[in-house]
């Protein structure tokens, strides 16, 4: 994958994911504007790893006084938190950025006793995986842009884990994203979703660092 802005390509299916407002590009980055009331914006560093600047760092979280806003750093945190200075709360200690080549491949059969769902919307397929009764299992979903896709969301009800929900989740949205012309997909990850897209193929681009700006007394 090499050469591939990975960054960039996640923040592009990131806002057709959740249906964010478009990018906005800054001399660091990108700032989007997500509309939540806890959330109402965020900021990502548009480089990753070893290429992250601590200048660059240090402005974004000096000119960011919005309460909530959140910053996106694909670096280490060890080295990126002590950067952002007052204000900045930490969180989701141990997330990654993941990428994976898209290739064909068999999608699971659903379990016996759940129901898969299966639906598109705006440019984004999700699935919804419940048992017999409609109950939640597993869920998912993806947005493809382009030859990108961005894989979003993925959530597997405790009581129904270690059933292989989550590879029926992955691959199905890997078949979606193949089908609408992407060949590549990007996520950021959990330190708990991580085991199961390396189980399905991804690999770690970079670490995240996640912080929200709470204001100083």
């Amino acid at each position: 994958m090499g050469s591939v802005d990975h960054v960039r390509e996640w923040v592009d299916g990131w806002v057709v994911s959740r249906g964010a407002a478009p990018p906005v590009a800054e001399p660091w980055g990108y700032t989007i504007r997500g509309g939540l009331m806890q959330s109402p914006g965020r900021h990502v560093l548009g480089a990753a790893g070893d290429a992250v600047r601590e200048d660059d760092v240090r402005k974004v979280a000096e000119s960011t006084r919005g309460l909530d806003l959140h910053l996106k750093v694909f670096a280490d945190p060890a080295r990126v938190v002590p950067w952002l200075g007052a204000g900045w709360e930490p969180y989701g200690s141990g997330d990654y950025l993941m990428a994976t080549e898209l290739r064909p491949a068999p999608v699971p059969d659903t379990p016996d006793g759940h129901v898969t769902h299966l639906w598109s919307r705006g440019g984004v397929t999700r699935i919804l995986v419940t048992d017999a009764d409609g109950t939640f299992a597993a869920r998912g979903q993806v947005a493809p842009v382009g030859a990108s896709a961005v894989v979003d969301q993925i959530e597997t009800s405790p009581a129904h884990r270690r059933k292989g929900l989550g590879s029926l989740v992955m691959h199905t949205l890997h078949a979606a994203a193949l089908a609408q012309g992407a060949v590549r997909a990007v996520l950021a990850c959990t330190p708990e979703g991580r085991l199961l897209y390396e189980s399905v193929g991804w690999k770690i681009v970079a670490p995240l660092t996640n912080a929200k700006y709470v204001g100083t007394p």
